[in-house]
């Protein structure tokens, strides 16, 4: 039997849930939210599971098939990362997602998403669910090769800067750090006068290299050596070195 219980002239009136019978709002389905969540299960088909690729070398992550992408823990770019690996959520609207904390060791991510979806003769139903994501260790191939030789790199950045002090040198590693230029490196080693920067492509070092001129003033010079040569295939293998000085300027005015 249908009933319609507190009509106010002024306002909506409340109805019996078809199922357990309380007192609910209207509503397309004529259930209450409980009864229709027992029926229903909108995260069915959404995957609760996945594993992702962790490079704990350069903290990068592997986004199939072979592009690593660099995330801070619970950082929009990592939080965007896992939801884009999770199968199954094209067919709901999300609505909120957010991360569970876990230990840092732990090798886990939890995820927090809310969901709606439309069922039921039009009702719209809401719920939240966890996905856990397994963090398996891997080396990356640039990484991987650095391990392996040491010595394997194309391109490296030296900076220097003979003075007493280090205080400019200081804000200059500052500005690498903000400006993310650090990130394509495979290997740092600190220096008496400075750092060396390795890579594992030129245009990685070229780019760090412009970047230094158009920042500070510096003077670079280029130079190359041959590593190996194929006459068969007549092709050769260089390593490329570029010599940066970081010069300081005094200015003087005269009134």
């Amino acid at each position: 039997m249908f009933g319609v219980q507190n009509v106010n002239p002024h306002g909506v009136g409340h109805v019996l849930c078809c199922m357990c019978g309380m007192g609910m709002p209207p509503n397309p389905a004529g259930m209450c939210v409980d009864c229709i969540r027992s029926q229903v299960d909108i995260t069915e088909g959404i995957q609760k599971a996945c594993t992702i690729i962790y490079c704990k070398e350069c903290a990068r992550y592997l986004q199939p098939p072979k592009h690593w992408v660099r995330a801070d823990l619970e950082s929009k770019e990592l939080l965007t990362f896992c939801i884009k690996r999770i199968k199954g959520l094209n067919k709901v609207k999300l609505v909120d997602a957010g991360f569970i904390w876990t230990e840092p060791h732990s090798k886990r991510l939890k995820t927090k998403l809310t969901i709606q979806k439309e069922v039921l003769n039009g009702a719209i139903l809401q719920q939240t669910f966890v996905t856990e994501f397994v963090v398996e260790w891997n080396l990356c191939d640039a990484c991987a090769r650095a391990a392996a030789n040491s010595d394997q790199w194309t391109a490296c950045v030296q900076v220097r800067q003979h003075v007493e002090h280090k205080r400019t040198f200081l804000f200059l590693e500052q500005l690498i750090l903000k400006h993310g230029m650090e990130v394509n490196t495979i290997g740092i080693k600190s220096q008496p006068d400075g750092l060396d920067f390795y890579y594992g492509s030129r245009s990685h070092g070229l780019k760090l290299v412009d970047f230094l001129q158009n920042q500070v003033p510096v003077r670079a010079r280029n130079d190359k050596q041959l590593v190996s040569h194929d006459a068969n295939n007549n092709t050769y293998k260089y390593q490329y070195t570029t010599y940066t000085t970081y010069t300081t300027y005094t200015t003087y005015t005269t009134y």
